[in-house]
């Protein structure tokens, strides 16, 4: 299955009652495993989970630490790019090179990577102490 079926398909799972913003997100891991997730929001926001927060979890539980692509899908006009918080969840388990995807459902799609969605991210090489 590719990513964009992938996610796709798992978008359709997403609990979005008070947005009604379905998002849906697929990983492929390292190891080539592809990973979902979507976003489930909760009422007393902003205690939701977004798509790709789920998918990287989903990776991690299964034992595995390494991002080697990414796409995202949104019933948006123009592609949906993630949020702050899970630029910096990518850029914790993928390098800067890896290719993020945002499509939208209506076949839209734009390339980017981690490090141009993050760049001047806050990485563990910044908690050194010389």
């Amino acid at each position: 299955m590719s990513l964009k079926a992938a996610a796709t398909a798992v978008r359709e799972n997403a609990h979005a009652p008070y947005s009604n913003f379905k998002v849906g997100a697929a990983i492929r891991s390292a190891s080539g495993q592809i990973y979902v997730g979507c976003n489930v929001e909760n009422v007393a926001y902003p205690e939701g989970t977004c798509a790709e927060a789920g998918a990287i979890a989903a990776m991690v539980a299964a034992g595995e630490t390494e991002l080697a692509e990414v796409y995202v899908i949104a019933d948006s006009p123009a592609p949906v790019p993630p949020c702050g918080g899970c630029r910096q969840k990518l850029k914790e388990f993928g390098a800067g090179g890896v290719k993020v995807t945002m499509g939208t459902t209506d076949g839209a799609e734009r390339e980017t990577t981690i490090g141009d969605l993050l760049p001047g991210a806050f990485d563990a090489g910044h908690m050194e102490r010389s």
